[in-house]
């Protein structure tokens, strides 16, 4: 596939993604409102505390084969049903110790209804199993537009049988169905539209091609999973189940905002890394271009949060969900460091070092623990999210490390070229917050005047000294910016 090619799909590929991720967090934002209002904290705590469990399995199942299958140039129609059937088989087998373990688990946080709610929840490991392949096809093809469209559609009947449950009454249960159907409907549409089908075929040979490079990607997945969701089973063990909805809250919350656009371009530059494995030089500079624009989007983005927390929390999610202010704004420093590190970890397994990210993925992984648990011995649940931040920016160290010496994009250079963004942004934050305090306004007008303060900062000294981050952003945006111009005309001419 020629440079150029490459380019023009990936444009593509990121205007449909960007539809798709903005629409689908339009409809998390709507539905976040609306639920927020019909359940409870307790009800968000219960699902929270599963979803450790839930996430290891989805790991076990995915075993790293569809990061192999886009990593391998040319997958073969043997390596695609070898990887079907042992996925399915997989999914069985985890279910049957879901199962059997759901009791156990539910005596471990002490509330028996999670036995029940982990049983049901469990078929969404059989709906993955079923699915994977497709999924992983399209997003080899850079078929972004069906994943879009099928993704879109999905969220809005996901959440509008969620909302008629809870507006019933059915508390914890819409969740549980909004996650079975999140991952039913795609399954059935992929199943259809997407002309592939399984051969008789399981080859023993193609699993261990695929596993050798898969086998690493699976436990680095599997290590990350756990360490992402350590602090979910520490405060639903030693907390309520409503500090764990308080917790689950404005963990959904910050991670919307700070991987939102991150999981936008994750999609589309998995496969083209890929591509472009055998030219450093080339990926380097992708690299760096991806990582300016993220983080002149996303760190004034994560500041303003911050600063405007509670007016926000108490007009999307009501008074009741006021708690969820404080650990927000602790997470609000993370996303920061989290909005970057897809970039420089999807890079580096692009050229084949899964061996090498599986080894510093087990280092960073202990040692996140070790601060987190560290964390909630010291402090408490501050502690504890404290720990996280500090775990957070270790991994996107570790990331950018690893891209230094895999790839040549220096460690060093790449903390340069971010550092005017997030110097701009503190001292836009610190300006901001100035201004609140001389102020005294109701709680809202006090949100919307510290909002207008950063961003008139934030753009003023985007256009007077136009860094290069704002350069990269100008450059990635016009494209999109003359098709949507391009689409008006039409419609403009056929009138």
């Amino acid at each position: 596939m020629s440079e150029n090619s490459l380019k023009q799909k990936a444009v593509k590929g990121v205007a449909w993604t960007a539809l798709q991720r903005y629409s689908t967090m339009l409809i998390q934002f709507v539905s976040g409102i609306i639920l927020a209002r019909l359940l409870t904290p307790y009800d968000y705590g219960c699902i929270g505390m599963l979803m450790i469990f839930m996430l290891l399995a989805e790991s076990f199942i995915d075993g790293g084969f569809g990061s192999a299958l886009i990593q391998k140039k040319q997958p073969t129609q043997t390596d695609y049903s070898t990887v079907f059937f042992w996925n399915l088989g997989l999914s069985a087998v985890l279910y049957a110790v879901l199962y059997l373990s759901a009791p156990a688990i539910a005596r471990f946080y002490g509330i028996p209804l999670l036995s029940d709610v982990l049983r049901v929840q469990g078929i969404i490991l059989f709906i993955y199993a079923f699915n994977i392949v497709q999924q992983n096809q399209l997003r080899k093809k850079l078929n972004f537009k069906l994943l879009s469209v099928v993704t879109i559609m999905t969220s809005l009947i996901a959440l509008s049988v969620t909302i008629i449950m809870a507006y019933h009454g059915y508390g914890v249960w819409a969740l549980v169905a909004q996650y079975i159907l999140t991952a039913l409907i795609p399954a059935l549409v992929f199943w259809f539209c997407v002309r592939w089908r399984p051969q008789w075929v399981f080859s023993w040979q193609s699993f261990r091609e695929l596993f050798s490079f898969g086998f690493y990607m699976f436990l680095t997945n599997l290590l990350n999973q756990f360490g992402h969701q350590i602090q979910g089973l520490l405060i639903g063990r030693f907390y309520s189940a409503s500090t764990m909805g308080y917790y689950s809250k404005a963990n959904s919350t910050e991670r919307l905002a700070s991987t939102s656009i991150s999981k936008i371009m994750s999609q589309v530059t998995y496969p083209l890394y890929a591509e472009m494995q055998d030219n450093k030089t080339a990926l380097g500079d992708m690299i760096k271009k991806i990582t300016l624009t993220l983080s002149y989007v996303t760190f004034p983005l994560m500041f303003i949060l911050l600063l405007c927390a509670k007016p926000l929390f108490i007009f999307l999610y009501s008074e009741r969900w006021a708690d969820s202010v404080p650990y927000f704004q602790v997470l609000c420093v993370a996303g920061l460091a989290y909005s970057l590190q897809s970039v420089n970890y999807q890079s580096v397994a692009a050229i084949g070092k899964s061996r090498t990210m599986f080894v510093w993925t087990f280092v960073k992984r202990v040692i996140g623990i070790v601060l987190v648990v560290a964390g909630l011995l010291l402090d408490g649940m501050r502690g504890l999210l404290v720990g996280m931040v500090l775990n957070t920016w270790f991994s996107y160290y570790i990331n950018i490390w690893l891209v230094s010496k895999y790839i040549g994009y220096s460690w060093l250079r790449q903390l340069l070229d971010i550092m005017p963004v997030l110097l701009a942004s503190l001292v836009a934050a610190a300006m901001t917050y100035a201004v609140g305090a001389f102020c005294s306004l109701s709680l809202y007008m006090d949100g919307l005047l510290k909002l207008g303060v950063f961003i008139v900062f934030y753009v003023a000294w985007s256009v007077f000294v136009r860094p290069e981050a704002y350069q990269y952003f100008c450059v990635a945006v016009k494209p999109l910016i003359k098709k949507i111009k391009g689409k008006k005309n039409k419609g403009k001419k056929k009138l």
